[in-house]
């Protein structure tokens, strides 16, 4: 079996006695079938035995071996050590999933993760019989409506991936939202108003999300955390729930004049989004982009050569009425 030697530069940090993180180098001779968890177990029991770190089933179930290695989020029992070797040049810098959340080298403080989690009630509610002399079945159909929502395992890759968790401390998370989706999908849950009324709040909800995807690249399961929040921001307008806010308009105003022009009109954007009075506060950088002709006037506004078949895009993918 092919072999190469490698050295794993490792984050270490105990939070009862260190002021500032140190990082130190092991190095070990692997085979191309090892994991970052056999990487781990080797260091503690053949190098180190202080190094401390999460695991538990090690088939990518439990989730608690979530961590960082070169920056990549994932979950050490299911990357391949040569595979990441190959993609970072060997470069190999093996971190908690949050270094400013480390409580011990790899181990970190999930409070904040489990505490959002709880927040969007992520259970089934309903009125049930207590003693049913059947289950209560959905059809395949319907089922797939979820969109395998349900195989989150709360490992919190996709959270600590994600870069408004890290500049916004209310901010839900794509773990939280991707499960609230899991039961507003679900015909049997009886809470899905109050469910989407939660998520459209804004500062927490799916509105403060970025669309930058990392929270799809990271998730070691495929569900999709950013798909299911663009089928929630859809869900808020179908059952007439959203908010009339800046963030819901400025969803309104993009199709609509994408529609109209088959490109953005800026000015109207803001200008619907915020108000005619909202636009003041943008009157610099407005004259600026106007000066430097990236902002063109009302009369001005250029049109898509495809307009018409923007128009037909635009009415085949929209599935509600704003």
């Amino acid at each position: 079996m092919q072999t190469r030697k490698l050295t794993f530069k490792v984050f270490r940090f105990n939070a009862a006695t260190d002021v500032l993180p140190t990082y130190k180098s092991y190095t070990l001779e692997v085979r191309q079938d090892e994991v970052v968890l056999d990487i781990l177990n080797r260091i503690k029991w053949e190098q180190d035995g202080s190094l401390s770190y999460r695991r538990s089933c090690r088939h990518g179930i439990c989730g608690s071996c979530a961590i960082k290695v070169s920056g990549k989020s994932i979950l050490a029992c299911k990357e391949n050590v040569f595979a990441l070797a190959d993609l970072f040049d060997g470069n190999l810098v093996i971190e908690p999933s949050s270094t400013k959340r480390a409580v011990k080298d790899l181990i970190i403080d999930k409070k904040d993760f489990w505490s959002k989690y709880e927040k969007v009630k992520p259970y089934l509610i309903a009125s049930i019989d207590e003693h049913p002399v059947k289950e209560n079945l959905i059809s395949p159909e319907v089922a797939a409506k979820i969109e395998d929502a349900d195989y989150c395992i709360q490992c919190g890759v996709c959270y600590y991936a994600c870069p408004v968790v890290e500049v916004n401390p209310d901010y839900l998370g794509p773990a939280a939202l991707a499960k609230t989706y899991r039961f507003t999908a679900d015909v049997r849950d009886s809470a899905k108003k109050k469910r989407l009324m939660l998520v459209d709040q804004p500062g927490m909800g799916v509105w403060d999300c970025v669309k930058c995807n990392e929270c799809a690249e990271a998730c070691p399961k495929g569900v999709d955390p950013i798909g299911k929040i663009t089928h929630l921001h859809n869900q808020l307008f179908e059952e007439g729930v959203a908010a009339d806010s800046v963030a819901a308009r400025h969803a309104v105003v993009f199709k609509n004049t994408i529609r109209k022009h088959g490109i953005i009109d800026e000015a109207e954007v803001v200008r619907y989004s915020e108000g005619t009075l909202g636009v003041m506060k943008h009157a610099c950088e407005a004259f600026s982009m106007l000066t430097h002709g990236k902002l063109p006037m009302p009369w001005g506004q250029a049109k898509s050569e495809h307009l018409d078949e923007v128009k037909k895009l635009v009415d085949i993918a929209s599935t509600n009425k704003f």
